[in-house]
């Protein structure tokens, strides 16, 4: 039976009192993995060799010079051109020793301080951190059983989960767009939302002036910050896309330069799907989302030497027999590692995404997803975007899909543990092995009672039961089980503590901005 027909067995289940349902339990909803900032302690994949390199290094610089990048803002423009420059019209060719020297100030690492210090995250130095899914229009779990517009509750719902779970490090954009929100206003209540409902690192959109300052200020407010203590760090970061091929539309640059210039961090994700909005051979697609890359790191760095960026890499292929975007195949994995291969020559952090096509939380959605998270940790990415939920392309949040994913990066997260290569004489282990002998058995020695809670991964979501035992149980399915630990979560969470008068001054802020009528629609 295709993994497709999920959603129409919960719905039957759920009509004949199936076990799906059943929430009786003690303890914790499920026993995840402490939080914690992981480092990647493989050697990066580097499908490129030194010639090769120096090969896409040059394509990249000559795209900056010879062919030059549009900036749709006016302030951009005059800034770029003071700093040596070539500006034509919208268009701007940087020489190669500028764009060297100037992302050369750029730090290879920086931390990140939310309103609880103590989940600080460091972004580079060999980490690699995972968000969540933002910024999907719609929205389906397994009791609706079909994708619909989102909702403030189901945003509200998904926070939750990103709040919840030990191996989301970071809260991206807006789970789900609750589209039950006006768009002028949308910003105020979803950070709102998070703000209260996590105390983890926040994400701020960089779509006009107003949304920028609006989320600054509230993230300076939750934290109890003056504005001096604000400005010593950075304390939220941005993503900005470039309209590919060879862009940088208006609103989105004018946050960019806003937040350059406070310092916080940036992130640039070159949006370019390979025989759509990028040449069709993936090294060329590449080059082209580098050059944009770059060209935005360029201007964050003349404004503010020093600022913190990341280069993020989103580039994927289009399925040529309908156009459509296709997420986790073989290219988007070789283009992740290229990319990071690429970052690390340039001395930048890397973005990278967890993403998949499948319109359902199934086993394609989950072998395209676990594709692109290998590529993460293949190419020494250091921020995954879009790590749990992301379904349909980017086109649907899904709450299974979420703790399905969650799963996988609880595994992938124990996989870079250096523990597990511990060559120690106690994991070596030569005494227990000569006790044993070759006629025992390793359960009842000490050496194993010692470390038998410990010694291995314990899944929350993957069922290990054989197939009779299974059966016996309900026989539920992975989705199934994860629609009901959903439940459970969201029922059950805990927001974590907020000084009243922090949250009073918070609200406030959000009505004042509110009558004021929040931030424009258009651009």
């Amino acid at each position: 039976m295709p993994d497709t027909a999920q959603p129409a067995i919960a719905a039957k289940r759920r009509r004949h009192g199936g076990r799906a349902g059943n929430t009786r339990r003690s303890g914790p909803v499920i026993k995840q993995t402490p939080w914690r900032l992981p480092r990647n302690i493989d050697r990066p994949t580097e499908p490129l060799g030194p010639e090769q390199v120096a090969r896409v290094h040059d394509a990249v610089m000559r795209v900056l010079e010879e062919i030059g990048i549009e900036f749709l803002h006016p302030e951009a423009l005059e800034i770029l051109r003071k700093a040596g420059c070539t500006v034509a019209g919208e268009n701007v060719r940087m020489g190669r020793d500028i764009v060297m020297e100037v992302i050369a100030q750029a730090p290879a690492s920086f931390t990140l301080t939310p309103r609880n210090p103590d989940r600080q995250i460091t972004v580079g130095d060999g980490h690699i951190l995972f968000g969540n899914v933002a910024s999907p229009p719609n929205y389906m779990d397994l009791e609706i059983g079909h994708k619909v517009p989102g909702t403030r509750a189901q945003c509200r719902n998904l926070i939750k989960l990103a709040q919840y779970f030990n191996c989301i490090h970071m809260a991206n954009g807006y789970p789900v767009e609750p589209v039950d929100l006006h768009a002028s206003t949308r910003h105020l209540d979803v950070l709102f939302d998070k703000l209260t409902l996590t105390d983890k690192v926040v994400h701020a959109y960089s779509l006009g002036p107003e949304r920028v300052e609006d989320v600054v200020e509230m993230v300076r407010i939750a934290g109890g910050h003056s504005h001096e203590e604000f400005a010593q760090t950075p304390r939220l970061y941005t993503n900005i896309n470039s309209t590919s091929p060879l862009k940088h539309d208006w609103a989105m640059l004018d946050g960019w330069m806003r937040l350059a210039r406070r310092r916080q961090a940036l992130v640039v994700t070159p949006f370019t799907l390979a025989g759509a909005m990028a040449p069709v051979t993936m090294t060329g697609a590449v080059v082209q989302s580098l050059a944009e890359a770059l060209a935005a790191v360029v201007l964050a760095q003349i404004i503010s030497p020093g600022a913190p960026c990341v280069i993020g890499t989103f580039t994927s292929n289009v399925d040529m027999k309908t156009g459509a975007p296709a997420f986790g195949t073989p290219e988007y994995m070789r283009a992740t590692q290229m990319t990071g291969q690429m970052a690390r020559f340039y001395g930048l952090p890397m973005r990278a995404s967890g993403v998949c096509t499948s319109n359902v939380p199934d086993g394609q959605a989950m072998w395209e997803t676990e594709h692109s998270l290998w590529a993460a940790i293949q190419s020494g990415t250091n921020i995954v975007y879009h790590a749990a939920g992301w379904l349909e392309g980017g086109l649907i949040a899904c709450p299974e899909k979420f703790i399905m994913d969650c799963e996988v990066l609880q595994q992938l997260q124990r996989y870079m543990e250096p523990e597990i290569c511990d060559t120690s004489d106690a994991a070596l282990a030569l005494d227990v092995i000569a006790e044993v002998g070759p006629r025992g058995h390793f359960f009842g020695t000490d050496h194993t009672q010692a470390r038998y809670e410990t010694a291995f991964y314990q899944p929350f979501l993957s069922d290990w039961k054989n197939f009779e035992a299974w059966q016996s149980a309900g026989a539920v399915w992975t989705a199934e089980r994860a629609h009901a630990q959903f439940k459970l979560i969201v029922n059950e969470f805990e927001a974590p503590p907020m000084d009243p008068a922090i949250r009073e001054e918070l609200a406030a802020f959000v009505e004042r901005r509110k009558r004021e009528g929040g931030a424009p629609t258009d651009f």
